[in-house]
Formats: structure tokens, sequence, C-alpha cells
């Protein structure tokens, strides 16, 4: 069975507009405000705390992590969701703040597919999904802009379906974005596809 994790980090604070019912809940260092704002009270909570302070009013799991370490607090969570047997990320207040923030939690995404999971970093008006070697349809609800880019390295055998600008077995590069700001076409749902690489997904947030 599906397992959502949903993390709550501490880059821009972003309401979620739904609760899966079945879901572990982590807030990554300075994200338990927002989880809690949000109306959810985590199951862990997890940082190396240089944002805010551990919370000592909670009955989460605290995990404290050293602040000279190779993970982000964000990328600590993941691999935590992914030990209690998650398949599905989302991923809250994982943007805006520091853009180099904002870009490391783009690998995150690519980490995920690695390990058969999938997930979802939610902005106020869009989503960014990854996948690699595989396909991806946005939800038939999510009409309007959606913007295609190379990850990590030239992606081969890109297909877009469903677009007003399709591709059909192309190499797609990171340098060349001639994926961006494609349109979603009327009583078509969209389907993109790669064969070889990586591809870094945004369509809108419904």
């Amino acid at each position: 069975m599906e397992k959502t994790c949903i993390i709550f980090g501490a880059g821009t604070y972003v309401a979620p507009k739904i609760k899966p019912a079945k879901q572990l809940v982590i807030a990554a260092d300075g994200g338990y405000a927002s989880a809690k704002k949000a109306g959810f009270e985590p199951d862990i909570i997890i940082g190396d705390f240089d944002s805010s302070a551990p919370p000592e009013d909670t009955e989460a799991f605290v995990v404290k992590l050293k602040r000279d370490k190779d993970d982000t607090d964000m990328l600590a969570a993941v691999k935590t969701g992914l030990r209690r047997g998650c398949d599905t990320f989302v991923i809250y207040g994982g943007t805006g703040g520091r853009l180099d923030h904002t870009v490391a939690n783009f690998g995150v995404l690519a980490y995920l597919n690695a390990f058969g999971a999938q997930g979802y970093l939610i902005d106020e008006h869009s989503v960014a999904t990854a996948i690699t070697d595989g396909k991806f349809s946005p939800p038939a609800c999510a009409v309007g802009t959606v913007s295609v880019f190379a990850f990590g390295g030239n992606a081969e055998g890109v297909t877009l379906k469903g677009l007003k600008f399709p591709l059909d077995d192309y190499e797609l590069t990171p340098e060349f974005p001639i994926g961006v700001s494609n349109e979603t076409t009327d009583g078509k749902r969209a389907e993109i596809s790669v064969k070889h690489g990586t591809l870094l997904i945004f369509f809108p947030r419904r």
C-alpha cells in the first residue's frame, strides 16, 4: 500500500490543501513551525537546528544532527521517510528563502527516484517532480504551464504528448531549455517520458 510522507521545510510557508489518510509527518529543522501552522503534529522532527531551537513541548521523536554533515536537513528527512517505508513524498517549505536550498531540493527529488519513490516539491503556484528512465502524467486538473528540463546531464529519448509543443524521442540537454513554458491542451492529459536520464518537471498546483 502506498504510504505518503509529508515533510515541512524551513522555506516559504505553503498551506497544504489536503491531508492524505495514510501519512508520516516529518518536520525538517525550522519546518516545525510551518507544520504546526498548517495543523499537522509531526511524528518526527529532524535537523541540526541552526535555524531554530529544538522544540520542547512536543511528543514527536526529535533527531538532532551534527551541524558539520554531508546531508541537508531535508535529505535527512527524506532518508528517514524511506526507512519508514514511504514511497510518495510531499514537501512543503522546500522553496523560497535561499536559492541554493531550493536547488538542493531539486536534487532530493532525483534522489528519491533511485529508490523507486516519487517526490513532489510544493510551491505556492506550482509543483516540481522528477522522473528517471520513466514516464509521468500531471494530474488532469493541472491545466496551464508545464515545463520540462534535463537534470544532472543529458536526457535521451524524451517524448512529450498532450502539450502545445510536442517532442518525440528528443535529446534534452541542461544547457538548452527548450522544454520551458509549454502548455496543456484542451481535452488531452499531458504524457512525459524519458528513456535514459532524469527530467525535472513543473506543473500547475491545483
